[in-house]
């Protein structure tokens, strides 16, 4: 803990100083410059303990609605440190302080679910964001879960992104399913009591689970992309989302069991 405390205020704090009026005046003029984001994220995962290893290779530099499962709030710092994406979040992150200022950042899309209108608008930001040939993500589940398995995938947020881009006039969109798994705390494999410490358990508060991730153990996070193709407009979402998830889930299990991952024909 004091080692944490002590790289926040002698690395952490004087980069955020520097660089967050920076990134803001970027953001305002409506640059892409990412490296800042990046960076700030990668002093997220030293501040908070993470250790972020990669399988596959992000599609990023094209149009890409990226599909992922959804275990913490630290999943936008890891996917934050390594990929360029822009998410899409619930707009009660808005209300998380720290979470909130390392989502904006990354340009985050909030949307308040309850009401239909906003939803729409969010959904035509992302379908802008990705004609102008940006990557979107997606926590597909639509909720966080305790990491073990994989929710099912809401076709409506895929076919809703679908009719977006659509409507936006982007050209050739590719989709990409994401796996996260929390491999590893303290170099040892991560059981399911330990996951209480990991996952984000709507029982506990932000505080409370920040303040064991803080004085818990290093954390070893892997993300793994699978094999980005082609989403055909007008494609049956209910069926593209039953794919991703699918995938997702195999490489979950495999993630978690610490097994070859399944090779997924293209």
């Amino acid at each position: 803990m004091i080692q944490r405390s002590l790289f926040f205020i002698f690395c952490y704090l004087p980069f955020m100083l520097v660089f967050v009026p920076l990134q803001f005046l970027i953001t305002r003029l409506g640059l892409d410059w990412n490296f800042i984001p990046r960076w700030f994220h990668w002093f997220g995962c030293k501040f908070l303990g993470m250790r972020v290893k990669v399988i596959g290779t992000p599609s990023t530099r094209r149009a890409t609605l990226v599909v992922s499962n959804h275990i913490s709030w630290t999943d936008i710092i890891a996917v934050g440190s390594k990929a360029d994406v822009t998410f899409v979040a619930k707009s009660e992150v808005k209300k998380w302080f720290f979470v909130n200022f390392m989502a904006t950042l990354q340009r985050t899309l909030y949307v308040d679910r309850k009401r239909r209108s906003d939803a729409h608008r969010a959904s035509r930001e992302m379908g802008r964001r990705m004609a102008s040939g940006g990557a979107v993500l997606l926590f597909a589940e639509g909720q966080s879960d305790l990491g073990t398995h994989v929710l099912p995938f809401r076709s409506a947020l895929i076919g809703a992104a679908q009719h977006a881009m659509e409507e936006a006039g982007a050209g050739e969109v590719m989709i990409q399913p994401l796996t996260i798994a929390y491999t590893r705390l303290q170099g040892l494999s991560v059981g399911r009591t330990d996951r209480s410490f990991i996952a984000w358990i709507k029982s506990k508060s932000f505080r409370q689970n920040l303040k064991e991730i803080l004085t818990g153990g290093t954390r070893e996070v892997t993300l793994a992309f699978g094999t980005p193709r082609v989403l055909v407009a007008g494609a049956d979402r209910k069926q593209v989302a039953r794919e991703m998830e699918s995938e997702v889930r195999r490489m979950l299990v495999a993630l978690n069991r610490g097994t070859p991952l399944p090779v997924v024909a293209e």
